[in-house]
């Protein structure tokens, strides 16, 4: 029991003195925090953390989204034209273009197309 008291105690001994030297030889000032802290985006850390940003810009990522997954849904249609039934095809691909023209209309009601702030 006194051995493993003593193993600890001089396990405990090491630790400490190497953290002090290391914080003795370690050249890091107050100006070097900077490049410590997380870069989110570009906003400046030293600054308020919740700036406000344009709901419109937003709303422009998600339709780049919503067109890009259409472009990776339309591609396979393409392709599987050969290999299905002509009229399951038609009706599939006709239904998704749909939907997805209604909501472009529906986002051009909204004036969410227009780039103006």
């Amino acid at each position: 029991m006194l051995i493993l008291l003593l193993i600890s105690l001089i396990t405990l001994l090491i630790s400490n003195i190497f953290i002090f030297l290391s914080l003795l030889i370690s050249k890091k000032s107050i100006m070097d925090r900077e490049k410590c802290s997380p870069f989110e985006c570009g906003f400046d850390p030293k600054t308020l953390p919740r700036l406000p940003f344009s709901l419109h810009f937003f709303l422009i990522t998600v339709i780049f989204l919503i067109f890009d997954i259409e472009i990776a849904l339309i591609l396979p249609m393409i392709i599987s034209f050969k290999s299905v039934n002509f009229l399951i095809w038609w009706k599939i691909s006709s239904f998704f273009i749909i939907m997805l023209l209604i909501g472009l209309y529906h986002e051009w009601n909204q004036n969410m197309l227009n780039w103006t702030i």
